[in-house]
């Protein structure tokens, strides 16, 4: 199969031909119509959070299910699918109480290197799913069903960026009704977050970016307003658009540190951030505990929007083919596989929503 292999952080990214094995156990074997450039993806292949090369990287897909190991038995051949890098053993004290993004058992995935060039060089399988190619091996938990009638270029977003940022609204904040919230950084995730918070019934969205013409787009995501984070007193402003209090909820979907610092001065007393965005493993971020206790305020961490496959897809189709959900909107640009470079140029300038790979138009 051809495949887009990471050699060296930082570098190009090659397309080779790639030997790929027969699934086993739980292993569900996919052939990719349609993967997105996520920037998670970028920041591995730049080194940022280490990991090991060769390597192939995109975990934000969807395809058919072409074989499947002898342990499967929800998901058939045939099957439309998309696929994503939450793994999860269904059995551990994490699955058991309902957090499948904690898991952390292993699978047979882990242990077998299934990847290989043609010379027997072993590839690391980038965040579990190595989508950056025409065909994955993953795990069973690895995959949701997918409707007939949605296309896979589309579909492919619920991997990711959409269940990412709705999910932090919706499962880790638990936004509520008539809330006041911020989202900074309304590149793919944060415009999630921005539908997020409309689907929640927020009462006022205010979307936070250097790019004007993001906070543009915002507001036909749901933001009720748009500000630039340039702003001289960003904290003044974010008040006067909250009657005074500061926001119910701030989320950070961006991996900056800069980004994270501001927020915390963006919350009322009371309030919450939830930091969606990862950060290099490197950077690090500073709050006063006094100010923080005093103002009874909590900071929160949200993993792929604590999200739930079987429970949070389904609802996520259902919003979408009643029009409440956007994803044909978030796509900016399609490339080829071979054209994987130009596409992750093109992300890298940040702005475009989500640049996607047509893996194989025909499925």
């Amino acid at each position: 199969m051809k495949a887009a292999v990471c050699y060296e952080h930082g570098k190009p990214l090659t397309i080779e031909e790639v030997s790929i094995g027969d699934p086993v156990g739980r292993q569900v074997k996919v052939k990719i119509g349609a993967c997105a450039i996520c920037h998670s993806d970028i920041h591995y292949a730049e080194g940022a959070w280490g990991g090991y090369t060769p390597a192939i990287y995109g975990h934000e897909a969807a395809g058919v299910v072409v074989d499947v190991g002898p342990d499967v038995g929800r998901i058939a051949i045939g099957d439309r699918v998309l696929v994503t890098l939450i793994r999860s053993c269904g059995s551990c004290h994490f699955c058991e109480q309902g957090e499948p993004v904690m898991c952390g058992q292993s699978a047979a995935n882990d242990e077998t290197h299934h990847l290989k060039l043609e010379d027997g060089t072993e590839i690391a399988q980038g965040m579990k799913t190595a989508a950056f190619a025409e065909w994955v091996l993953v795990d069973d938990s690895q995959v949701a069903k997918l409707p007939e009638d949605i296309c896979l270029d589309s579909a492919c977003l619920l991997s990711c960026g959409v269940i990412t940022g709705v999910g932090a609204v919706i499962n880790t904040a638990k936004v509520n009704p008539g809330s006041n919230v911020v989202v900074i950084g309304v590149g793919g995730v944060g415009l999630n977050a921005v539908q997020g918070a409309k689907i929640a019934g927020a009462k006022t969205i205010i979307a936070v970016d250097i790019e004007d013409q993001k906070l543009e787009i915002a507001r036909r995501f749901g933001a009720t307003h748009g500000v630039n984070a340039g702003v001289e007193k960003l904290p003044r402003e974010i008040r006067t658009l909250t009657d005074g209090y500061g926001a119910d909820y701030v989320f950070v979907t961006v991996g900056s540190q800069q980004a994270i610092d501001s927020s915390y001065r963006l919350m009322r007393r009371g309030g919450q951030v939830v930091i969606v965005g990862m950060p290099s493993v490197t950077e690090k971020s500073e709050f006063l505990p006094l100010a923080l206790t005093a103002s009874n305020q909590r900071i929160q961490g949200s993993f792929m929007g604590q999200t739930r496959l079987r429970v949070d897809i389904p609802w996520l189709l259902s919003l979408y083919k009643q029009g409440i959900l956007k994803l044909d909107e978030l796509i900016s640009n399609r490339y080829t596989l071979d054209e994987i470079n130009l596409a992750i140029e093109d992300t890298c300038k940040g702005k475009s929503l989500r640049n996607i790979l047509i893996i194989d138009d025909s499925l």
